[in-house]
């Protein structure tokens, strides 16, 4: 998996707010990313239990009892619970991030 590149910031940091909104939409979008690949993983180690995940590697069978299988499912249940609250938090982010650029868009169109 590749790292996702930002441009490089000087430690003197002089952006202007039309710089700002695309590195804080990429920063979002990069958050995004990252709980994407969370909910894949989380959906790989419940199919590994199950018996349904296909791969190259072959492992050998483990007896699955009720308890592993939830004992699985409740930290499956936790980490995708701890996702969506940081999407909850990335929509504030997004929804603010929106509102700057409406009231750039205002102040561009209007100046005072």
């Amino acid at each position: 998996m590749s790292q996702a590149n930002i441009p490089d910031i000087t430690p003197t940091i002089s952006l202007s707010l039309t710089q700002t909104i695309p590195l804080l939409l990429d920063s979002i979008a990069l958050e995004e990313l990252a709980l994407a690949h969370l909910i894949n993983s989380e959906a790989e180690k419940t199919q590994f239990v199950l018996g349904t995940l296909t791969s190259a590697v072959t492992l050998s069978p483990v007896v699955v009892s009720i308890t592993n299988l939830l004992n699985v499912n409740k930290s499956v249940r936790r980490t995708l619970q701890d996702v969506i609250k940081k999407e909850m938090l990335l929509q504030f982010k997004f929804e603010n991030v929106l509102d700057l650029l409406g009231a750039t868009s205002a102040v561009t169109l209007f100046p005072i």
